[in-house]
């Protein structure tokens, strides 16, 4: 296998709110590195990395697209996420194989509600990141006040990196503040932004920026805060070496600014892409447990460590067939070669890998540690799935994603048509792990559930557009939830004698109900052996089985707690199939005990409105069930802030539309589950 230079390998994604500017920044990124040599602009429906016809229609980014480019002799692996929270599976996915994001902001906007949720999912991966500024062009565009949001709604300690020279319309520059230059951008995209003299009403500003940068960044390293501290004089390659390091820990975070689609500050964003966000080798090395013993393992980013991957997706390809995207944690493999699927326990063939550049494939005879490909034809792997040497497996952490909030019936518009329907499902749920599709047998109904109307919608799209069956829709429906509002007590008792051996499972549950959002626990509190630990399991897995439908309206049950405080066991007849109907009979004993309530998804709803519809906007979100959390703005701007139910957001989009003119906007995201109105409960 070919030499590498791991430490010249950045595997970064682009991670944004909706029309932040994101997927317009990465083909910037991708032209100015030479990859594209045109540039296809998003509000066209050309840009090269949304290649879904839905995708370019909508302007909008559904699926996460890959690719890579070259800048300064350093190869890096892009990957351009969605920003629509109903694509959050992607953003998911995504980070868990990344090793460094750029956080895309709208100048004017700020921080924006999925600016918050992509940057938890940052956070849960614990991916170093960097944040870019954009539309600096645009009316209204604020870099402090950015600044200011990073730091109360993220809770993160952003330095500045650049400053603006200039701000909206006036808009034609940067200050470089640690190395203390002006640069002006020119009208010529070939040409490289020229180098000026600061301006002297700037310099003041420059140098209080410079003192925080310095202080900020002394602050991480012990050699520096002493130099700091006594005065003495910190060299920029000593703070570019320690800013790094401080980054890479999340212990700051760089800020640059520009405009992507007037092609400003893109190639600073290029080197601080490079000299600031990790490699595979400054992040910690991947972990993950033996095939067999549980123990942890870990794979270092090496080229003579045992290989390891982690599939992260899988697309249906019409020309090529099935593709699994992965990333190689350690090692190298080769085509043709075979690998070892360790979460499955089956072997697949690496009979062709391709390196992509969004859809189009560029075929790859080998593949080593930090790389990021696909694999054509592996049939059994999934999403979330270890693929490793078979002589040294390991099966690395998978990736968890939402449950889906809201469902539609879906049936084929002829009977012929059912198992076409049957088949397109099974390859867009392969493809899409929060898609959920299940069959009702008392209204004989395919339900698809899914993470909201817009995710809902597409995957009907694509049902007609890709696959040719156009099926009847039914009206959406909520994924409610079940919770207890009182302790009780409940026990299962399964006899079966029937000639032969017996079963017999015994088991006493105690039931307390807990806050919103805690899940489920489960508690063994045996005493004395009333029943084997052997079958605790088989309890659990009964328990599981009862929680799964609810005796109220039969959706899940949620935030509570059932104890194991006792039981009985037959030496011959006792099994864990006896045990497990016996913990699911007492589950359901304790639930009919217990007072059950409704609980409905409430999303975190943020809207912007010209001031003069504020009062209609305002009437129709209370007549929704709406709770108002906060109005800001100015008065021809009002940003509102409020809690909606997801039952009650249906057909938003289109009343605030015309009731705006088609000026207002707003975005959504789960929040939180909470107990719904007896109108809504009857």
């Amino acid at each position: 296998m070919k030499e590498i230079d791991v430490k010249k390998i950045r595997n970064i994604g682009f991670i944004a709110h909706i029309d932040a500017g994101k997927t317009t920044v990465t083909e910037r990124v991708l032209y100015f590195a030479g990859k594209i040599y045109k540039i296809g602009e998003v509000h066209d429906g050309a840009a090269s990395m949304d290649w879904m016809e839905q995708e370019k229609e909508r302007g909008i980014t559904i699926t996460s697209a890959s690719t890579s480019c070259t800048w300064k002799s350093h190869s890096i692996n892009v990957i351009d996420t969605p920003g629509h929270v109903d694509f959050t599976a992607e953003v998911e996915r995504s980070l868990r194989i990344l090793d460094g994001g750029v956080v895309v902001f709208d100048g004017v906007a700020g921080v924006e509600p999925q600016s918050e949720t992509v940057w938890r999912q940052a956070d849960k991966y614990d991916v170093p990141r960097i944040c870019f500024v954009n539309k600096m062009d645009r009316v209204g565009a604020d870099f402090e006040r950015n600044l200011e949001s990073i730091t109360s709604r993220l809770r993160a300690r952003p330095v500045a990196m650049q400053i603006p020279l200039g701000q909206g319309e006036d808009f034609k520059g940067i200050i470089d503040v640690l190395e203390e230059k002006c640069y002006e951008f020119t009208p010529d995209i070939d040409q490289l932004p020229v180098e000026v003299d600061v301006p002297q009403e700037y310099v003041e500003k420059m140098k209080a920026y410079k003192e925080r940068l310095v202080e900020m960044v002394a602050d991480t390293d012990d050699n520096l805060i002493e130099k700091y501290l006594n005065g003495e004089e910190i060299q920029t390659e000593e703070l570019k070496t320690a800013l790094r390091s401080a980054t890479i820990a999340y212990e700051i975070v760089p800020v640059f600014c520009g405009s992507a689609l007037k092609n400003s500050g893109v190639q600073f964003l290029l080197d601080a892409i490079v000299d600031y966000l990790p490699s595979p080798v400054d992040v910690p090395a991947v972990k993950g447990t033996g095939l067999n013993d549980n123990l942890e393992i870990s794979r270092s980013p090496k080229l003579d460590e045992p290989f390891s991957a982690l599939a992260f997706k899988a697309v249906s390809d019409p020309f090529i067939g099935r593709l699994v995207y992965f990333r190689v944690y350690s090692g190298g493999i080769k085509v043709g070669d075979s690998v070892l699927n360790s979460t499955l326990g089956r072997k697949e063939r690496l009979g062709r890998i391709v390196r992509m550049h969004a859809q189009s494939r560029e075929d790859v005879s080998e593949v080593l540690v930090g790389d990021i490909v696909a694999v054509v034809g592996a049939k059994n792997a999934r999403t979330g799935d270890t693929l490793c040497d078979p002589s040294n497996p390991v099966v690395l952490e998978s990736i968890t994603f939402p449950e889906p909030v809201m469902s539609f019936a879906i049936e084929p518009k002829t009977t012929a048509e059912q198992e076409k329907l049957s088949l397109a499902l099974g390859k867009l749920s392969d493809e899409d792990p929060t898609l959920k599709i299940s069959y009702d047998e008392e209204v004989g109904q395919t339900i698809m559930a899914g993470m909201g109307e817009l995710h809902l919608e597409i995957i009907a799209d694509r049902l007609k557009r890709e696959f040719k069956v156009d099926g009847n829709i039914g009206k959406p429906k909520v994924a409610f939830r079940e919770a207890v509002s009182r302790e009780s007590k409940g026990e299962g008792r399964f006899v079966r004698q029937s000639g032969g051996r017996g079963q017999y499972g015994h088991v006493i549950l105690e039931l307390l109900p807990l806050r919103r959002g805690a899940g489920f626990e489960f508690e063994d509190r045996l005493k004395g052996g009333a029943i084997p630990r052997e079958y605790v399991p088989a309890v659990q897995k009964g328990i599981q089985d009862a929680l799964a439908s609810g005796p109220l309206t039969g959706f899940p049950v949620i935030d509570l707690k059932l104890t194991l405080v006792d039981g009985s066991f037959h030496d011959v007849d006792s099994s864990e199939t006896a045990f497990r109907i016996a913990g699911s009979m007492a589950t359901k004993d304790a639930l009919n005990k217990a007072k059950l309530i409704l609980l409905e998804p409430v999303m975190k709803l943020e809207l912007v409105t010209p001031g003069e519809f504020l009062g209609d906007v305002l009437g129709e979100l209370s007549s929704r069930r709406a709770t108002i959390a906060g109005i800001e703005g100015e008065e021809s701007i009002q940003i509102i802030k409020a809690k909606l139910p997801l039952e009650q957001s249906f057909g938003y989009a289109s009343s605030l539309r015309s009731m705006t003119q088609g000026r207002a906007s707003y975005s959504m995201e789960f929040e939180k589950y909470d107990v719904a109105p007896e109108s809504v409960a009857a």
